[in-house]
């Protein structure tokens, strides 16, 4: 499997929580299920798109991989795939991917999708879509990883976690203060509290301790989604990072989370957050980050997505564990 089967935690957030999107200033009363899509992409589609726009890559052999919450995947010939936004919510994400990572990828020590070719709307098609490379690999939720890849994670994350331009782009749900997402993980939680063991007193505990942690770093460049469907891994290695279409500035605390996200035992999770670094203050909002995340991943999957709620339920546990 590689890149386009994975979870799409940035959406259900945004729809689930009251903060945007159609219920914006309704309170998070409920988990949502995955958007239809606004437009009808098949494999006919694509093939007029690339005929078009990149007529050298329309023979090569073209099949759909996945559709998820934000995009459609199709895998183009051995080397190459097609990903095209199939919600006008989504086409922004896209636009960010492309206008950043290319710069991102040349200092990155794992490949990640930079665009290698991209597209305009054209053919009732009305939104720019991407070529990327196809990366082989299974997401974190579905592969075994060895311990000592939590050294690769944070070498990674140390790498991405540089001054961003002052152009480089602000995301409301990502990167800031974790006071600004107090209310509807609390309401969340305790929703979640009356059915599941997993959301007791520890989590609560460490949700407290990471409200009061201040920010005590710069901002810097964040992935925004490091969830296990959003990293992949061959031979037991992390072989790549996927995904990105929420990267921005802000607390690099967010992507820090993925520690408990996806990382195999504590000896992992130990040796992740010794060759990081960093200090205790923004441990524990890298913890509250993965609350969060497990949460809306929890919740949200008990809806109509089993994969993400057994990765809910894996984070809240990781946590309960400590290391």
């Amino acid at each position: 499997m590689a890149h386009g089967k994975r979870g799409e935690c940035r959406e259900v957030e945004r729809t689930s929580t009251g903060v945007s999107g159609p219920r914006s200033g309704t309170p998070a009363a409920a988990a949502v299920a995955t958007p239809k899509a606004e437009i009808a992409i098949d494999v006919a589609l694509v093939k007029r798109l690339l005929q078009a726009q990149h007529p050298d890559l329309a023979d090569a052999a073209l099949e759909p991989v996945a559709s998820g919450w934000d995009n459609a995947i199709f895998r183009l010939g051995d080397q190459l795939c097609v990903r095209l936004p199939r919600r006008e919510a989504s086409a922004a994400l896209l636009a960010n991917e492309q206008r950043w990572l290319p710069a991102l990828s040349e200092r990155l020590p794992l490949p990640i999708p930079s665009p290698v070719r991209m597209g305009i709307a054209c053919l009732n098609y009305p939104w720019s879509w991407s070529v990327l490379p196809w990366l082989p690999g299974a997401t974190a939720d579905q592969a075994h990883l060895f311990a000592a890849e939590g050294v690769a994670l944070a070498r990674f994350l140390k790498a991405l976690h540089t001054p961003a331009p002052s152009t480089a782009p602000r995301n409301p749900y990502r990167g800031v203060p974790l006071l600004q997402r107090a209310a509807a993980v609390e309401e969340r939680m305790e929703r979640l509290g009356r059915t599941r063991q997993s959301v007791g007193n520890p989590i609560r505990s460490i949700w407290r301790d990471a409200l009061a942690a201040p920010i005590d770093v710069d901002d810097t460049w964040i992935h925004g989604d490091l969830h296990a469907r959003n990293v992949l891994v061959h031979e037991q290695r992390l072989s790549a990072v996927i995904d990105w279409g929420d990267l921005c500035k802000g607390d690099c605390a967010t992507d820090l989370a993925a520690v408990w996200m996806w990382l195999p035992n504590g000896e992992s999770r130990a040796m992740a957050m010794a060759a990081y670094g960093g200090s205790t203050a923004t441990w524990q909002r890298a913890r509250g980050w993965a609350v969060l995340f497990g949460l809306v991943l929890l919740e949200t999957g008990l809806t109509d997505n089993p994969p993400h709620a057994a990765m809910g339920e894996r984070i809240l546990r990781n946590l309960n564990d400590g290391l």
